[in-house]
């Protein structure tokens, strides 16, 4: 099932916003230097199937697919129009990119079909609840031994840090993000081996790169 009992939220909140995206994303993340370090972590090798989880405008898959050519790359998300952008996008770099509509905790793909899963500031437009669903339904569509690369907002460290935290806590999607609660999601949720493997700072909140895998050897 698709359905939640919690409002869809765009990739900048109001749907107005989304053609703004990519431009925002750029000034404030750094979005070369970061998309880099996800290709690095994500651990790609030829022959190999990812999925791309909440792709958005498909920046990270296209990069993904041209830094490694050999990898059958999927790419889904709930938001039509940024589809349209992220299929625009493939269309004019000639990439093989296939995106999908879909939501994280409804993935249309059989079991153990994916080597690698990736996920990049996605989870913190989640509801507790449909975190869960999410790497529930992540962990079914790795094969035994895959890996999942999830990317997310954290805690910002210092007493600035701390005040800033004070103020979005009253966000409720992203109070999870903020108390680190997502290497504890993931364990529940049949990971093994959760650990932050590196942090990218931002103009906003540090970036966290966490990796876990699929028990089992395929």
């Amino acid at each position: 099932m698709n359905a939640t009992s919690h409002r869809y939220i765009h990739a900048l909140g109001p749907a107005v916003l989304t053609r703004f995206y990519d431009p925002v994303f750029r000034l404030l993340t750094r979005e070369d230097t970061f998309r880099g370090r996800m290709v690095e972590h994500a651990q790609l090798a030829p022959g190999q199937r990812m999925l791309d989880v909440g792709c958005g405008t498909g920046t990270f898959a296209l990069r993904a697919q041209q830094r490694q050519p050999g990898v059958e790359v999927h790419a889904i998300d709930g938001d039509d129009e940024v589809l349209a952008i992220a299929r625009d996008k493939a269309a004019r770099a000639g990439a093989g990119v296939r995106f999908e509509r879909a939501m994280a905790w409804s993935l249309p793909y059989p079991d153990g079909t994916f080597d690698r899963v990736t996920s990049s500031l996605m989870f913190h437009h989640l509801a507790l609840d449909d975190k869960r669903r999410a790497a529930r339904e992540i962990l079914r569509v790795l094969r035994p031994g895959g890996a999942l690369l999830l990317a997310d907002f954290v805690a910002p460290g210092g007493a600035p840090g701390r005040a800033f935290v004070w103020v979005l806590r009253r966000f409720e999607h992203l109070a999870d993000n903020l108390a680190d609660r997502l290497p504890a999601e993931l364990t529940g949720a049949g990971f093994s081996g959760v650990a932050e493997i590196d942090r990218h700072p931002t103009a906003l909140m540090p970036i966290a790169f966490l990796r876990g895998y699929k028990p089992g050897i395929s």
